[in-house]
Formats: structure tokens, C-alpha cells, sequence
């Protein structure tokens, strides 16, 4: 089950954290995985652990929020492989800052990176997929996204594109199921990532709010949520889309 053996996966913020536990997680199930981030370097350090381990991947330098690099991006992965099967949207920065001292240029680069970058990807990767009439998009949101009850203080920038993720990636899933393409979200909880020890919260204090909020007690790992981003790519997954699946340990159920 799961099998990608020969799909063409492309990831974005992969040289890190769940992006790089999604790479190595599509390799693993046969995937040829595209590499992208900001930092080429790094993503080649992710593409040189998949071939190490018998896969097959690439590592290119892509902003997301910069529409002509995107499009240079997917232009060189469709020249490589000669098509595109799998986008799994990951990219994305949360700086914490107070709503009410939150400038109108950080508001702007949250925006552009984690919600226009999505839609800019999902997109043309959407046009890709449509030509051979099978696809699969995998948009990353967040458990602070919204009508759950869970609100980030110094988040309102970060949680305002995670919710929009999920509205948008609703209409994606009307709008391309006809052309063969699913389109889903998966919302992590606390995950052990870079990003998440940018909170600012010391390790007693989450260590706390673990016990206290999580039924599991612990804060999740990225091949956790890997494993589920593996699964919506997969042909085992072909009747759903326009869902959103949480990772999060029993937060939610809490």
C-alpha cells in the first residue's frame, strides 16, 4: 500500500522540519522528489540523504511568494521528469509579533509566503496535473486555523493564512476534481520543528502545556505528519479531497 514508485513529488520549504521529513518520506515509497526551499545548499543536503538511501531526487532554490521562480522551478521539473504528480505545499515562516504592533510589511510578507505561495504552487502545479488527468496537491495549514478554538497570541498574521489554506483549498478540490486532481490539507499541532522553537517557549513552559492540552503528552515529530502527507499522495487516497486532517496528538479532542 502507499506505493509512489515513479511519481513525481515536488515539495517546498523541504530543507527542514516536516518538508524534509515529507522529502525523505515520498522517496521512501518511490517517489522522485523535487527539493525546494530558499537555501539550494541545504536542500541538496535532503536530496544527497535520499540518494544515500537508493531514491532519486533534485534540490532547486525557490521562493515562493516570487511567481517567476516558481514557474522557473516547476519549467525545470517538468523538463527533467516530464511531468509533475505530487505538490505538497509546505513552505511557510511564522515570526511572532503582537497584533497591535504588527507592522503593515510583516503582515504582507506572512501573507505572501504562506498563503500566495501556496496558491501560486498549487496552480501551476494544478495545470501540470490536469494534463494527464491525475493529481494529488497536499496544502499544509496548521491547527490554529480557525472555528477549533485555537488561537496563537503573536500569531494573528500566521493563523490568518492557515485558515485561508483551508478555505482555499476547499474550492481547489471543487474546482479540480474534474481535471483528476484531489486537493487536501493537513494541520499539525505541536510539532518538534524549527519553526515551533521560534515560539519563544521555554522548554518548561511547553513541556506544561503538553500535559495539559495534549492527550498524548508529548509534542509530536515531523515523520508523523510525514506519514499522513504520504497517504493523501498516494492512489489509496483517490476518493478524498477537500478535507482537512489534524495532526496533533488529541489536542483538538481535548
Amino acid at each position: 500500500m502507499f506505493e509512489l514508485k515513479n511519481k513525481i513529488a515536488l515539495v517546498t520549504g523541504a530543507r527542514r522540519g516536516m518538508g524534509k521529513a515529507d522529502s525523505l518520506a515520498l522517496a521512501h515509497q518511490g517517489a522522485k522528489v523535487v527539493v525546494t526551499d530558499i537555501d539550494q545548499s541545504e536542500c541538496q543536503l535532503v536530496v544527497d540523504e535520499i540518494i544515500k538511501n537508493g531514491g532519486e531526487a533534485v534540490a532547486f532554490k525557490m521562493d515562493v511568494s516570487n511567481k517567476a521562480e516558481v514557474n522557473q522551478v516547476f519549467d525545470a521539473t517538468i523538463k527533467q521528469f516530464g511531468r509533475l504528480d505530487i505538490l505538497v505545499n509546505n513552505a511557510g515562516i511564522y515570526s511572532p509579533k503582537p497584533a497591535l504592533e504588527l507592522s503593515e510589511d510583516e503582515w504582507d510578507k506572512t501573507i505572501n509566503i504562506n498563503l500566495k505561495g501556496q496558491f501560486l504552487c498549487a496552480q501551476r502545479a494544478a495545470n501540470e496535473m490536469a494534463k494527464n488527468k491525475w493529481g494529488r496537491i497536499i496544502n499544509i495549514a496548521s491547527i490554529a486555523s480557525g472555528q477549533v478554538g485555537v488561537g496563537i497570541a503573536g500569531g494573528v498574521h500566521y493563523t490568518a493564512t492557515k485558515g485561508g489554506i483551508i478555505g482555499m483549498s476547499e474550492t481547489m478540490a471543487v474546482e479540480w476534481a474534474p481535471l483528476g486532481i484531489t486537493v487536501n490539507v493537513v494541520g499539525p499541532g505541536a510539532i518538534d520543528t524549527p519553526m515551533s522553537r521560534n515560539s519563544r517557549m521555554s522548554k518548561e513552559v511547553m513541556d506544561q502545556f503538553l500535559a495539559q492540552n495534549v492527550p498524548l503528552k508529548r509534542i509530536g515529530r515531523p515523520e508523523e505528519v510525514a506519514a499522513v502527507v504520504v497517504f493523501l499522495a498516494s492512489e489509496e487516497a483517490s476518493y478524498i479531497t477537500g478535507a482537512t486532517f489534524f495532526v496533533d496528538g488529541g489536542w483538538l479532542a481535548s
